[in-house]
C-alpha cells in the first residue's frame, strides 16, 4: 500500500480546545519536513516552534473504525 505523509501543526490553549491545522499531505517524509520548513518562519508558526508532527498515513485503509462520541461541552450541541 501507498504512504503519504500529513504535516500537522497544534496549538494548545491553556482554557479551551487545541487548533490543529492540516498544513498538506506529501508523497514523502523528506518533502514533508521541506515544506514545515517553508511555514516554519511564518506568523503564528515562529512563535510555537513546537507545534509540528508529521503523521505517515497509509492509503487505502481505514484509520477510525470505532465510531465517535459527541462531547457535551460541544457548542454546536449547546446551540451556541
Amino acid at each position: 500500500m501507498k504512504t503519504v505523509y500529513l504535516l500537522w501543526h497544534t496549538h494548545k490553549f491553556e482554557n479551551g480546545p487545541d487548533d490543529e491545522k492540516l498544513i498538506g499531505v506529501y508523497e514523502s517524509e523528506l518533502a514533508a519536513r521541506r515544506a514545515q520548513a517553508r511555514v516554519a518562519g511564518k506568523p503564528g508558526f515562529r512563535e510555537h516552534p513546537n507545534g509540528f508532527e508529521i503523521v505517515a498515513y497509509e492509503l487505502g485503509r481505514d484509520h477510525w473504525t470505532d465510531g465517535f462520541a459527541i462531547l457535551d461541552n460541544d457548542p454546536e450541541i449547546k446551540g451556541e
